[in-house]
This record gives C-alpha cells, sequence and structure tokens, in this order.
C-alpha cells in the first residue's frame, strides 16, 4: 500500500518526521530517492531531532557518513553516496556493516549503489509540489484493504 507523508512548510518538517517515524517504525534501512534540492538532508535532520539526537545534523557528502547518537543511546548512520562513482567505494567504508547493524541507517543518493542494497530497504521517494511543499512517499509492501 502506498503511504504518504506531506511536508507543507519548514514550519511543519518535524511535525511530517514524526508521522514519518510512526508510518515506518521497524524498518531500519531507509534510502531518500529525491532530485538536489528537495531536502533529503533536512529532512533526516528532522528525523534525528524525533530520535533526540542532540548532533548537527549535515549531509556526509565528503565522508559518505555520519555516525549521530539517539537519545536511547542507538546510533543512527546517515549517508550521502552523491559522490560514490564505484560500488567498491561503498563497500570500502564498510556499508556491510553498517546496514546488516541492525541499527537505523538513512541514505541519501543511494541510486549510486542501489545494486548493493538489502532487500528490506524502504525505498522513499521525496518530490516538489508546485506550492513548494513535498510529498514524502513509499510503498509499504503491505496490500490495501
Amino acid at each position: 500500500m502506498k503511504e504518504e507523508v506531506i511536508i507543507r512548510d519548514m514550519n511543519d518538517i518535524d511535525r511530517a518526521a514524526g508521522e514519518f517515524l510512526d508510518k515506518t517504525a521497524g524498518h531500519r534501512l531507509i534510502a531518500f530517492f529525491a532530485p538536489m534540492g528537495a531536502g533529503k538532508t533536512t529532512f533526516t535532520a528532522a528525523i534525528c531531532r524525533k530520535l533526540g539526537v542532540s548532533d548537527a545534523v549535515c549531509s556526509p557528502t565528503f565522508t559518505i557518513v555520519n555516525e549521530y547518537v539517539a537519545e536511547n543511546g542507538e546510533p543512527v548512520y546517515h549517508f550521502d553516496f552523491y559522490r560514490i562513482d564505484k560500488i567498491s567505494e561503498a563497500i570500502d567504508i564498510g556499508f556491510e556493516d553498517y546496514v546488516y547493524s541492525g541499527h537505523l541507517c538513512i541514505m541519501e543518493w543511494p541510486e549510486n549503489v542501489e545494486d548493493i542494497l538489502p532487500e528490506e530497504t524502504l525505498k522513499v521517494y521525496i518530490s516538489v509540489n508546485p506550492d513548494s511543499s513535498r510529498s514524502v512517499s513509499w510503498d509499504d509492501g503491505k496490500a490495501s484493504s
């Protein structure tokens, strides 16, 4: 079944992040597919705030992965694969160790490593609407009733 959360504007982003976390509870691998400027990092920062991350959340474009600590003490891994040219680069940073750790992994630009994303990765699409709001959508794999 297709799910969706609308981010009306920046004042609405924390509410939308909370709704997203509620609707995707149990998913540990989240891949954000979206064009440049759609708000992947901004939405990731809002998700991290909702999880109680106190560190500044920024795009790990040059480091590829940032590790944050949620309020419950668990790590949150934030990937940015924008600069990945070869799958081997992701493997070299220990990608499999992260994704099979059981901890939350949020990925930006996952299309650059799509061939090695685990099957259980939740593919989330962010689109910019004509009114500048954002639609965050995914298929949860459940049949509609």
